[in-house]
């Protein structure tokens, strides 16, 4: 059986290996190494005195500093500092709705901007209760008693520790409000 013998390399290219350079190969190397140890250098070109502007120290560091982002470090936090408490969403939820719609009269030209309105008083509500690190979704639906059937359902991706969900109606002889909300944690 006959070994197979390695490729040689040829000495003119720059990667062979034994060490043996040819002068325009061991020149070519040089002027990479120097292409490469600075890439925004031009040889010859020296910047002019003019060109350049004097910043005071305070003056860039307030430079540097107009463009740093801000850090923040990991907090490895799992569960929220204020939990969200179902039972006082509720209630502030169902205060709402009845001060809100006492004077309603239901109106299908009036129930779109009534329902945004609405929903859009909960949200600011739900922010100033505090809890941290919660998202919601505020759902508001007006419907007419004419004698139907009425079922609301939601499907959700769901943590069973830490998201929650509430329910608040209020109900008149020719309408039913209900306001639906879904706080899930935000990690």
């Amino acid at each position: 059986m006959e070994k197979k013998k390695a490729p040689t390399a040829t000495p003119s290219h720059p990667m062979a290996g034994a060490g043996k350079y040819s002068a325009f190969d061991r020149e070519a190397l040089i002027r990479m190494a120097k292409h490469r140890a600075s890439s925004h250098d031009v040889s010859g070109s020296e910047p002019d005195d003019d060109s350049t502007t004097d910043f005071t120290k305070n003056e860039l560091l307030a430079f540097k500093t107009s463009f740093a982002r801000p850090r923040y470090g990991n907090t490895y936090r799992m569960e929220p500092y204020k939990k969200c408490e179902v039972h006082v969403i509720r209630k502030r939820v169902e205060g709402i709705l009845k001060t809100k719609l006492q004077d309603f009269k239901y109106s299908g030209s009036e129930g779109c901007t009534t329902c945004t309105g609405l929903a859009e008083e909960i949200l600011a509500v739900l922010e100033e209760l505090g809890y941290d690190r919660y998202k919601y979704i505020v759902q508001v639906f007006l419907v007419e008693k004419t004698g139907q059937s009425v079922h609301i359902a939601s499907r959700w991706v769901w943590d069973v520790a830490r998201d929650t969900w509430v329910q608040a109606q209020h109900e008149t002889e020719n309408y039913v409000a209900v306001a639906l909300i879904v706080a899930c944690y935000y990690e």
